[in-house]
């Protein structure tokens, strides 16, 4: 693991390249429903509907933006105020090198900090990669959305997977 990694919170500087790491996603498909191309105003949206136990990271190497990730509350019901979701995402060239699961854990170790008891985290069907991933970092798979979401004239299954801290 290369050991001139750091996370930070995102702040400014950084939304334009958290638009273009997830715009490759989006352009690429297979790992978001979202279908719109995001703009450095969009990420700084994102971030000023947050409250205050919600968060937007980036994960730097060598000083270089290769990732970013989210906690987000799971519902404005006061009842979910233990759930959250988290999602990652790295640059294409990133993947694979153990970034992801040194990133994720330590996303995780922040949600418990902040309080949150229930991880959630929504996952393309067909993104297998992704499920043995979360699988592997203690997420267990709890159900299937069929066909829940639409996207380039398809329809897509959604895995719903969960981390409880116990």
């Amino acid at each position: 693991m290369n050991t001139n990694l750091k996370i930070t919170i995102a702040n400014q500087q950084d939304y334009s390249v958290i638009a273009n790491i997830y715009n490759e996603y989006i352009i690429n498909g297979g790992a978001t429903m979202d279908e719109v191309i995001k703009t450095e105003k969009d990420i700084a949206g994102w971030v000023d509907k947050f409250n205050d136990r919600e968060r937007l990271f980036v994960l730097k190497k060598d000083a270089q933006t290769i990732g970013w990730g989210i906690i987000k509350k799971y519902s404005d019901r006061s009842g979910y105020r233990t759930t959250c979701e988290t999602a990652i995402y790295l640059t294409a060239a990133e993947k694979g090198n153990g970034y992801g699961t040194f990133f994720k854990k330590e996303v995780m170790k922040v949600c418990k900090e902040l309080g949150y008891r229930h991880l959630v985290a929504k996952i393309l069907g067909d993104n297998q990669a992704s499920i043995v991933y979360n699988q592997k970092l203690g997420y267990t798979v709890v159900g299937t959305q069929k066909e829940v979401g639409f996207r380039d004239g398809q329809w897509y299954d959604v895995v719903i997977m969960q981390y409880l801290f116990r």
